[in-house]
C-alpha cells in the first residue's frame, strides 16, 4: 500500500514539474533568454528561476551535441561550429527577442 502512495506522490511531482516547466517560446517570448553569438542560449537577468536555468542547461546540452556532431562529420572545430551557429541563430531571432552583442550586452532585436 506504501508503495502506491509513494508511486502517487512521484508521479504527481513529475506531473506538475511538466506542467510547470518553461518552454524555449515561452522563455523567449517573456525575454528571459536570449541567443549569444557563441551558438547557446543564456539568461537575460542575473538571477534566473530554476526553471528558466533548468530549459538553458538543458536546451544547451542538447546543441552542443549537435554542434559536436556537425563539427565531427564536417571536420571542423567545435568553436567553428559553435559561432557558425551563433550567427544563424541571432539571424533567425524574431523582432521582440533578445540577442547578445558581442560586448555582452542584451539587445531587443
Amino acid at each position: 500500500m506504501k508503495y502506491r502512495q509513494y508511486l502517487l506522490g512521484f508521479l504527481l511531482i513529475t506531473l506538475s514539474a511538466a506542467c510547470f516547466s518553461m518552454s524555449l517560446k515561452s522563455a523567449k517570448d517573456q525575454g528571459l533568454v536570449g541567443e549569444t553569438l557563441g551558438g547557446y542560449l543564456a539568461s537575460t537577468i542575473a538571477m534566473p528561476r530554476s526553471d528558466v536555468s533548468i530549459l538553458i542547461l538543458d536546451i544547451n546540452n542538447k546543441r552542443k551535441e549537435k554542434y559536436q556532431e556537425v563539427a565531427n562529420k564536417v571536420g571542423q572545430s567545435l568553436a567553428d561550429v559553435e559561432k557558425l551557429a551563433g550567427g544563424k541563430a541571432i539571424e533567425k531571432t524574431i523582432k521582440g527577442h533578445f540577442i547578445q552583442l558581442p560586448n555582452g550586452v542584451w539587445k531587443k532585436k
